[in-house]
């Protein structure tokens, strides 16, 4: 079975973190999606679809605290999970981006004087932007088949 799921979108809101008593972190956002079609008139419409996204890889986690913000463009691939939870008596359920991969994305329209590329300090992390491009370290097709 595959759950695999591949967005580019904006970021809605900085990212936000929550340590829990055992000292792990998990860092949540939202992604806005955009897709423009035409109606049935021929006009062009616009629709955006919101994404609640949540990072717990602790490298990527870290990283995400340091270099994401609001607004900014990203490639992002993960996996979808529903979670149930209980408020005022009834059971609710969202579903959620679990992302294992980010990759920061031109920015449109943006002539600033670096051409729209997200830039990674140096002097900020002892991470390399490289480490924070590739986290996903499980490789689905690493595995020793013959073929």
């Amino acid at each position: 079975m595959l759950n695999k799921v591949i967005l580019i979108g904006n970021l809605g809101k900085d990212p936000e973190t929550k340590t829990f008593e055992n000292g792990n972190s998990i860092v949540n956002f939202t992604l806005a999606t955009n897709e423009t079609y035409k109606d049935r008139n021929g006009e062009r419409q616009k629709r955006t679809d919101w994404h609640n996204i949540q990072i717990g890889i602790p490298g990527l986690v870290k990283l995400a605290q340091q270099y994401l913000k609001k607004g900014d463009s990203i490639y992002l691939e993960g996996q979808i999970r529903t979670r149930e939870y209980e408020k005022e008596g009834q059971k609710r359920y969202v579903t959620e981006i679990h992302a294992d991969s980010i990759k920061f994305m031109p920015k449109g329209n943006n002539n600033d004087s670096n051409n729209g590329q997200s830039q990674v300090s140096q002097t900020e992390s002892s991470v390399n932007k490289e480490e924070f491009i590739n986290t996903n370290n499980s490789d689905p097709f690493s595995d020793d088949l013959p073929f």
